[in-house]
């Protein structure tokens, strides 16, 4: 395989402190990895640093060829998209109108969003069980509801590499599931790299292909789903979350074998 996504000794930060100290990752054409740590080791800075919103102080981002630091927005836009935690208040739009906004990087100046674009992007809605909100005002959505519009959003962008930022916080226990299941057959089938952070490890261990266990602002170790015994998924998960989450994994995987 080879990476489609491609970070180098990510250094970045907010003012004077730093808080993403040389971090390095890769992830594969059709590979979804999960981005996990303890609150305030860098996930969400590393994904910021990443996508351009926030400056680099040192390192490399590359999708295929293409180095992204240097490029404009609409042109990192055809590369990559970003599903903030919370996405920044939408007004006046209704939900179908947001899903559209995923096209605008890849339309000439002046153009909108065509009929074609208009199937494309109820197919996304309706995957994700909300076609019958496409008319619906935007900012009238409950929080779960808005996650899985920038869902469809981010979906109808389709660029090669996705960077979700725990876009699961907002939702409820049954659509987290529908949603990762989701994401983890759509970079698949599509063949684009998927980078994730999530607040809980067993959804990671459940839906993502490599874990990259992060640690003090830089990446400590990796579980590769498809071939890491559990002792060493037991190794790398008490090395950043201790024995609880040791004890979990334990208690998942005997569940999964009754």
């Amino acid at each position: 395989m080879s990476s489609l996504l491609s970070l180098r000794e990510i250094r970045a930060g907010y003012g004077e402190r730093e808080v993403v100290r040389g971090a390095s990752l890769t992830v594969e054409a059709g590979e979804f990895c999960a981005l996990l740590g303890l609150n305030g080791c860098g996930k969400t800075t590393l994904l910021r640093a990443a996508c351009g919103l926030l400056p680099l102080i040192g390192g490399s981002c590359t999708v295929g060829e293409t180095e992204t630091t240097r490029l404009d927005e609409k042109s990192r836009a055809r590369l990559m998209s970003y599903i903030p935690q919370r996405g920044s208040p939408i007004m006046g739009k209704t939900v179908m109108e947001v899903v559209l906004m995923g096209f605008n990087a890849r339309l000439r100046l002046l153009d909108s969003p065509g009929e074609a674009h208009r199937r494309i992007a109820m197919e996304h809605l309706t995957h994700l069980g909300l076609a019958e909100l496409a008319g619906r005002d935007y900012a009238t959505l409950s929080e779960g509801q808005k996650q899985l519009v920038i869902l469809a959003r981010a979906l109808s962008q389709d660029t090669p590499v996705m960077l979700m930022d725990e876009p699961d916080s907002a939702l409820d226990f049954v659509n987290r599931h529908m949603v990762l299941g989701k994401i983890r057959s759509v970079l698949h089938e599509r063949r684009q790299a998927g980078l994730i952070t999530l607040h809980d490890p067993n959804f990671a261990l459940a839906y993502c292909d490599r874990l990259l266990l992060m640690q003090d602002g830089g990446i400590l170790t990796e579980i590769d789903m498809r071939s890491t015994d559990h002792a060493a998924i037991e190794a790398g998960l008490g090395a950043i979350y201790g024995d609880i989450a040791v004890l979990e994994y334990k208690n998942r995987y005997i569940m999964t074998k009754r």
